[in-house]
């Protein structure tokens, strides 16, 4: 019965309109990442970036080739929000942005991972049937319907966010305001600094975003709180995209709202010409694409956020298992690190000035997290590799989190040069605690 209702057609409006809210939101980053600078900043001024492990031959285009990749990705972004060529047009773009996620990791933001999976998802969709470019070249494959399941995967993938967002501020740092403190005390608006600066003003704003994640997708699911749930979302996510000035992730988690709404009422209010369904049609088959792709895609998101509890250590310290887990704008972390170069031939240091290679976002990387400080060493294990000189390199590094007590973070008699990366377990020459503040062996 369950999969039956799955199945059952429903007006299509909540999807279309998704799709023109996407493209333009798409189009609106990668444009708006030229205009702002954020391109030539993070991708174009850097020598180097730092790209996930695993990724180290994935660098940007020389020369200016990254402001046309990121106009080929507003253009894809235009051609999804009309539907034209949709699937190519998204297929590509979901490549472009995947390869800009995987070469640079300094300028992080989860909606950057949020858009490679919804933009997976929609690949599966028929989200071009209707007010598309695609139809009116093809007037045949204009649907008015699609099954159930469209909805609920979106609903779905929304919810898992907000879940593990809510498990992930259960920690001494938020619930005490700690981490609200700080972040609200970087304002720019003179006008709001006393306010911001008061506690009871953190604990506020911290029991309420746990608060808002923990309750916006059971409120939007029942219709008698839908509405207030509904404002709710517009006055936490305006906040934050005034106050906290992250991107467009408070108007794309917006966007996802019109899949909660019955379907008749968002066509009523976005498509008034679009003719009301008759639900008689047969229940619409194809359950190969919810049972092979969707099934283990959503599997997998629910097995990544976990994935810390399985390795030795605090998440917040090690960062082992902090990414693809929703832990968003948990915490603050400061540190600095020097790096000692021991060529292994003559056992003399060499002098070695690595701050010069790095932008002030690189510094502020590689000085407080470990696989920013092992990444760095192996770049400078390879520099002297070229230049024939076999090298060790020892790490002097201290780091604090949300503004606490600064604590040696690698372990200073580890030659980095030979430290592996080990991608599913604790790597051992990161430094653990006890509650006493003990390093732990």
């Amino acid at each position: 019965m369950m999969l039956k209702k799955l199945f059952e057609p429903i007006d299509n409006a909540p999807l279309i309109i998704f799709r023109i809210f996407l493209g333009f939101l798409l189009a609106a980053e990668t444009f708006g990442a030229i205009l702002t600078g954020w391109v030539k900043r993070v991708l174009i001024e850097p020598e180097f970036t730092f790209s996930h492990i695993g990724m180290e031959w994935l660098q940007p285009l020389p020369g200016y080739g990254m402001y046309v990749y990121f106009c080929l990705m507003g253009i894809c972004g235009t051609l999804i929000m009309i539907g034209y060529k949709y699937r190519f047009s998204l297929g590509l773009f979901t490549f472009l942005w995947t390869g800009v996620y995987l070469m640079q990791k300094t300028s992080y933001n989860n909606h950057y991972y949020l858009l490679i999976l919804v933009c997976l998802i929609m690949l599966f969709l028929p989200a071009n049937k209707y007010a598309s470019f695609d139809v009116k070249n093809k007037p045949e494959i204009l649907q008015h319907t699609m099954p159930r399941w469209c909805s609920v995967v979106m609903i779905f993938q929304v919810a898992i966010v907000y879940f593990f967002a809510t498990v992930a501020k259960f920690y001494p740092g938020w619930l005490d305001g700690s981490f609200t403190k700080i972040i609200l005390s970087n304002t720019e608006f003179e006008t709001f600094k006393d306010l911001f600066g008061q506690h009871w003003f953190h604990l506020f704003i911290a029991y309420s975003g746990i608060g808002f994640d923990m309750l916006i997708v059971p409120l939007l699911l029942w219709r008698k709180t839908r509405t207030i749930a509904f404002l709710a979302a517009i006055s936490f996510h305006i906040f934050n995209a005034i106050f906290l000035q992250i991107g467009i992730f408070p108007f794309f988690a917006l966007s996802f709202i019109v899949f909660f709404y019955p379907p008749e009422k968002i066509r009523s209010l976005f498509f008034k010409k679009k003719i009301p369904v008759e639900y008689s049609e047969p229940v619409i088959g194809n359950k190969s694409v919810l049972l092979y792709f969707f099934v283990p895609f959503f599997i997998l998101q629910l097995i990544l956020p976990i994935r810390h509890h399985f390795i030795k250590g605090d998440v917040l310290w090690t960062e082992e298992g902090h990414r693809l887990s929703w832990r968003m704008m948990l915490r603050q972390r400061q540190g600095y690190t020097n790096f000692k170069i021991i060529d292994k031939k003559t056992q003399m240091e060499i002098p070695y000035d690595y701050m010069k290679k790095l932008t002030p976002k690189q510094r502020g990387f590689v000085g407080s997290n470990p696989d920013g400080i092992w990444q760095m060493a192996q770049i400078i294990k390879k520099e002297f590799a070229s230049k024939g000189t076999d090298v060790s390199i020892y790490v002097s590094s201290n780091a604090s989190i949300n503004g606490g007590t600064f604590k040696t973070l690698i372990d200073p008699e580890t030659d980095m040069a030979l430290a592996k990366w080990d991608y599913f377990f604790h790597n051992e020459w990161i430094l653990l605690y006890d509650s006493q503040g003990n390093i732990v062996r």
